[in-house]
């Protein structure tokens, strides 16, 4: 996949200034810069839910297939009368429409990514009663439902706690494994060293990309943040 000059916001507030980069098959890409750097807006443009505003997002034959957007669990309400598994459910949507009955694989599919994150045992369960790190799960789990070639996720580990980060982790690097092409976002550091592709991003511009020890630098990170002593 590749981006080509994007430029992309929200109505009149531009965020990307014509990013270009390029997004390697089969490999966890990792998006890294401070708030308002346009961590989000990329992801959203790479999921097809920001329109760029000039640019593109190119997938070339080999990548072309169907893309999951993870949000942030902040973004799922609390009101919402919806249980895990009708949450993580919902990830079969993309192949069967949300009004056609599931059938037996897609009930196998559901249960298995409840499984595969740890929450088999709160399928029952309200999602708006659960904790922010059970929330987070559901959310990927529904994610893993859709079997997408593409998976987006936006910060999936940020505030949890250690056993969720290595649930999600995990399943992460199992997706990758099975030739799944996986773009996050992150705050954290010692994760994004755990990738195999880095996008350095601030003030909504590209300003560093490949390998991430040879692009979260100390004097990349500073540049990024705008102030010095940020730690790699």
């Amino acid at each position: 996949m590749t981006v080509r000059n994007l430029s992309a916001g929200y109505g009149r507030r531009p965020v990307l200034q014509r990013v270009t980069a390029h997004i390697p098959r089969a490999r966890t890409t990792v998006v890294v810069g401070p708030n308002g750097s346009g961590k989000s807006t990329l992801l959203g443009a790479l999921a097809g839910v920001v329109p760029p505003t000039s640019g593109a997002v190119a997938r070339q034959a080999l990548d072309a297939g169907r893309t999951a957007f993870v949000v942030q669990r902040s973004e799922a309400s609390d009101v919402l009368p919806i249980t895990v598994r009708e949450t993580v459910a919902m990830g079969r949507w993309a192949r069967r429409g949300p009004w056609r009955r599931l059938t037996r694989r897609d009930r196998a599919v559901v249960e298995s990514c409840m499984a595969r994150l740890g929450i088999l045992d709160l399928a029952s369960r309200q999602l708006g009663a659960l904790s922010g790190g059970q929330r987070q799960r559901a959310l990927v789990a529904q994610g893993l439902a859709q079997e997408a070639d593409l998976l987006l996720l936006d910060e999936p580990a940020a505030g949890l706690d250690l056993e969720a980060q290595r649930r999600i982790r995990e399943v992460l690097d199992e997706q990758r494994e099975s030739g799944v092409t996986v773009v996050h976002t992150t705050h954290d550091l010692t994760e994004a060293m755990r990738a195999d592709h880095c996008l350095l991003l601030g003030q909504g511009r590209l300003l560093a990309a490949g390998p991430p020890d040879s692009v979260l630098t100390r004097d990349a990170l500073e540049r990024a943040w705008g102030m010095p002593g940020i730690d790699v």
